[in-house]
């Protein structure tokens, strides 16, 4: 009795929901920013269908280079005034609101301030456990991150009925355009944001420099420089490698570099 009660169970044990995953694109209402093929490259390793989700005040140039994209089967457009700045207070509702209608099985997003600031409060509304950083993974089920600041890599299974997972760009290969283009259609209705946030606006730094999160050569600076205005030694020879400059956690907790070099 106890081999039949085992038999009957087990195929109900090992049923699964086929995979999709809703990869967030970012963007700036012109550009698609290159973490997003980083991201599309990542949610093809999971396996499935995939869906991009692209919300901002206007937005249809990046909807079509994003339908373009090889291994995207559909594209989701919400366009509103009110994501201007794409504050995380205003965009929650939307992806809570594709989720709800699609049942994502993952969602995925390349790791920057942007994804960095949303997809925790995706989380915490669908009370599951984001998984951030990866530079792997094994199946849809299990991925590989750094911990202790690169100095060891973990290898995790999330059991979540959602997997929120942020991918580290320069980990993942970008995905190129394909062949036919995906279908476009109009995100699902968002509720009303409660939040009392509101975009006022901001004064962006400008660079001729790789962006430091997607940079192939990192010039790095440390406590060792002593002062800020030593770095300088770092951007010349950054310039010359055509590399972005970053710093360690102790040059910037000393005041020497802003925040976002570490």
């Amino acid at each position: 009795m106890l081999s039949l009660r085992s038999a009957l169970f087990r195929p109900m044990c090992s049923y699964s929901r086929h995979g999709s995953t809703l990869v967030l694109a970012e963007h700036d209402n012109a550009t698609l920013n290159p973490a997003t093929l980083n991201a599309i490259t990542a949610a093809k390793a999971v396996g499935g269908d995939i869906t991009c989700l692209v919300a901002g005040t206007s937005c249809d140039a990046v909807a079509k280079e994003v339908a373009a994209l090889d291994g995207v089967s559909k594209v989701l457009v919400a366009e509103n005034a009110a994501y201007a700045g794409f504050l995380p207070e205003k965009l929650t509702p939307v992806l809570l609101a594709s989720q709800d209608q699609f049942k994502f099985t993952h969602i995925v997003a390349g790791a920057s301030a942007f994804s960095r600031g949303l997809l925790p409060r995706v989380a915490a509304q669908l009370d599951v456990s984001p998984i951030s950083d990866i530079i792997g993974i094994k199946d849809e089920e299990t991925f590989i991150r750094t911990i202790y600041a690169g100095n060891a890599i973990m290898t995790l299974k999330s059991v979540d009925p959602v997997k929120i997972v942020t991918v580290r760009t320069t980990a993942f290969a970008q995905a190129e355009a394909g062949g036919a283009s995906a279908p476009v259609e109009v995100a699902p209705g968002a509720a009303e944001s409660t939040a009392v946030s509101e975009w006022v606006g901001q004064e962006l730094s400008k660079s001729d420099r790789p962006d430091l999160g997607s940079a192939k050569v990192v010039v790095s600076g440390g406590r060792g420089m002593k002062t800020g205005d030593n770095f300088t030694m770092l951007y010349d020879l950054a310039d010359k490698l055509g590399a972005a400059v970053g710093a360690s956690r102790a040059a910037v907790d000393a005041g020497m570099v802003p925040n976002d070099m570490q």
